[in-house]
């Protein structure tokens, strides 16, 4: 068994190569036209949100502000039989055709540059390298600092900026190659991680739970009674929340539904689809950096009952680079053995000792309390 609070942080430059540019030409097609005249109605400049600044800010924080106990690794490629686990052969096909080139591949304008491919391959490779950490017992826990993000990738088709299902294509590896047969995926990413459900909707052997924003939120899935489909019945568990649903909600949800939960299912290993964009910053939702050490410090604490805490992090979304990278640190903070503080609960201390300070200027003197004497019962107090 790894050691308590040692964790690994996955993270490759190459992944920085996927950088799509809007600017350049595409591969023309009814996509690009239909991509195009979707930008051109907005009315203001558009730049790729998901770009290789999401990564090295990640990155620069960690190095400017190291934590005791994280160290880093490089990743590697997934391969094809990894990828065709949890996508189809067709799919595989039609996308390495094109590898090079820039193109749009959906109007929720996902696109690849000439280096996303690669990118995408090493996204995936580095969550399968993340899991074999963890279940080899290199580590305790680690996190797969990815990109592209995978969550919307489905079985047929990219989406929502994803290529490849980079948490799927880790747990099918886990079951298929490290002997974990029961594997718990937690999405907590604002957007619903419709991917990922559509890969495991009948697979009774994956539990997966999603809280997000609900739908009409991008991309438009994970109602309630969303909740899979004969022996998987029941292995989807979807929570949609409002778009000011916060720490409680989140953390309300995590004791009172994925807990449960999970006990009885007895996973072998603990997957996160961990998106930042729940942050306020992103403007979706409510959760703080105190929330996101909140629910790391449940499932750390889970995954030690119930899985000899083998658990990783794999990055999904996160716009904001200060909100992302801030998240992904108190994550790394808590996992590297820091108790999470309790969410709400931050500036109270200096509430009070301000308070004191402040209180004699207007607290009348009257109020202020008589000091006791040792005068008697019967005997006057003060001088005569």
């Amino acid at each position: 068994m790894a050691e308590q609070n040692s964790v690994i942080a996955f993270y490759d430059e190459r992944m920085l190569a996927h950088e799509p540019n809007i600017e350049v030409p595409f591969l023309p097609g009814r996509i690009d036209k239909r991509v195009r005249s979707l930008l051109s109605g907005l009315g203001v400049p558009w730049k790729y949100p998901e770009h290789p600044a999401r990564l090295t800010a990640i990155r620069q924080l960690l190095d400017l502000e190291p934590l005791p106990g994280v160290t880093f690794e490089a990743g590697m490629v997934a391969t094809r039989e990894q990828l065709a686990r949890v996508h189809t052969l067709s799919y595989l096909d039609s996308i390495y055709q094109l590898r090079g080139k820039n193109a749009w591949l959906d109007v929720d304008t996902t696109a690849v540059s000439p280096g996303s491919l690669e990118a995408a391959e090493i996204a995936a490779g580095t969550a399968i390298a993340a899991v074999e950490a963890v279940v080899e017992g290199r580590a305790e826990s680690s996190f797969a600092l990815v990109r592209p993000p995978g969550h919307h990738a489905e079985p047929v088709r990219a989406r929502g900026f994803c290529l490849f299902n980079n948490v799927a294509v880790a747990a099918a590896h886990a079951r298929a190659v490290l002997g974990c047969q029961r594997v718990l995926i937690i999405d907590w990413d604002a957007h619903h991680g419709n991917g990922t459900q559509d890969i495991f909707w009948a697979d009774p052997d994956v539990l997966f739970f999603d809280i997000h924003r609900a739908s009409p939120f991008y991309p438009g899935t994970g109602n309630l009674e969303e909740v899979g489909v004969g022996l998987g019945d029941g292995a989807i568990i979807n929570v949609p929340l409002p778009a000011d649903a916060g720490d409680a909600a989140y953390l309300k949800a995590f004791h009172e539904i994925l807990v449960p939960a999970a006990e009885w299912f007895r996973p072998d290993l603990i997957l996160v689809s961990a998106g930042f964009d729940p942050h306020s910053h992103d403007l979706a939702l409510n959760v703080s950096y105190d929330g996101f050490s909140a629910m790391t410090g449940i499932l750390q604490s889970l995954a030690r009952r119930q899985c000899g805490g083998r658990l990783v992090f794999v990055l999904e979304g996160g716009y904001n680079l200060i909100s992302l990278s801030r998240g992904v640190r108190s994550v790394l903070k808590v996992l590297a053995g820091d108790e999470p503080p309790e969410p709400g609960q931050r500036g109270l201390a200096e509430v009070e000792a301000a308070a004191a300070f402040h209180r004699s200027a207007f607290v009348a003197e009257e109020d202020t309390p008589s000091t006791p004497t040792d005068a008697g019962p019967d005997e006057p107090s003060g001088t005569p």
